[in-house]
């Protein structure tokens, strides 16, 4: 732990508004530090020496419009604690006077998220039951009803797949400093295609594995992160958002985090597919979800890496995912006919 203020988090600002917002939370001075992982909002460590806390803020300089939502998030949070999908509990949320930027702060998740291949390696002898359990905790997430834990107006279900496609080609002209025709041509494709959609529910909108804490004793989930694109929707584009992170991109060199599916001791992802269908969903139109995965992929690594061009990206590797872009373009086409073959 370090005592200076880190990038984007002054500690003097913070401290004294926690203080203020919530008195006898502190119980000696505030410390912070960025923590590793994540490749959108900016995440740091807080501790009074006692206690742990984790404060999240968009990410500096470039934001796109509504990618970066933090009283969504917090939000979510709110509503979800009391449930059975797992979540750290909401400590408190602010605009951007205090620190420049809106922000909130959770209680720390005490467990490990499983990023690196070491990590994944320790946990193949109970790999399966960790795929199934992480497609268990999306299944209840799914089943809720939006309305009874308050959440009934957080969006609007009718047109939610339209709407993502639009509003994915708006970050990416947003984004535009390289000319990507063959990702135009993928959401063109996709807009052709558009399924009719499933029941709707609550959607986190970037759930994989390393978006959840782990115990290292037990192999549960402890708790669900990053919920800033959580919205009403169709439940397929969560699942396969956590197809496509457990499958990873094959054969790349990437700054991305490891992947499960490629890791000795770990099932394919067809093992989570038979495990949500098991939930009662119609996966036949799975390949256009996963098409669209792909897509909002390489449209969010192509903001960090116009974010990156500006030198306004605060972490390793972001300088990176701008290579990655023409690969998963590739592999979202490929998804879209139905081939989830390595290119």
């Amino acid at each position: 732990m370090v005592s200076e203020s880190p990038p984007g988090a002054p500690v003097p600002a913070l401290e004294q508004f926690l203080r203020a917002a919530a008195p006898g939370l502190l119980s000696g001075p505030l410390e912070a530090e960025l923590l590793s992982g994540g490749r959108s909002n900016l995440t740091y460590l807080l501790t009074d020496g006692r206690e742990r806390w984790v404060l999240r803020r968009p990410p500096l300089g470039h934001v796109l419009a509504t990618a970066h939502d933090m009283d969504r998030e917090y939000r979510m949070l709110s509503a979800l604690h009391p449930t059975e999908v797992p979540v750290p509990r909401p400590v408190v949320s602010a605009g951007p006077d205090v620190i420049g930027a809106p922000f909130y702060v959770m209680e720390f998740a005490d467990g490990v998220v499983l990023r690196e291949s070491e990590q994944l390696a320790g946990f193949a002898g109970r790999a399966k039951e960790l795929a199934v359990e992480l497609v268990d905790v999306l299944a209840r997430l799914h089943s809720l009803d939006p309305a009874a834990v308050g959440l009934g107006d957080l969006g609007r279900p009718d047109g939610y797949l339209d709407r993502q496609l639009r509003r994915w080609a708006k970050q990416l002209d947003a984004s535009h400093t390289r000319d990507l025709p063959d990702l135009v041509r993928l959401g063109e494709k996709l807009g052709h295609s558009v399924p009719s959609g499933q029941t709707p529910s609550i959607v986190h909108g970037d759930y994989r594995l390393d978006n959840v804490v782990v115990s290292p004793l037990t192999g549960q989930v402890v708790s669900v992160l990053d919920w800033e694109m959580a919205t009403l929707g169709d439940p397929l584009t969560d699942l396969a958002s956590m197809i496509v992170w457990w499958d990873g991109i094959a054969g790349l060199d990437s700054p991305v985090a490891a992947v499960p599916g490629e890791t000795p001791g770990f099932p394919g992802s067809g093992l989570l597919i038979d495990r949500y269908a098991e939930h009662g969903r119609d996966l036949r139109e799975l390949a256009w979800y996963l098409g669209f995965a792909y897509y909002k992929i390489a449209v969010i690594f192509e903001g960090i890496h116009f974010r990156a061009q500006q030198g306004l990206t605060v972490g390793e590797g972001f300088d990176r995912l701008g290579e990655l872009v023409p690969a998963l373009t590739g592999r979202g086409h490929a998804a879209l006919q139905g081939r989830r073959t390595a290119l």
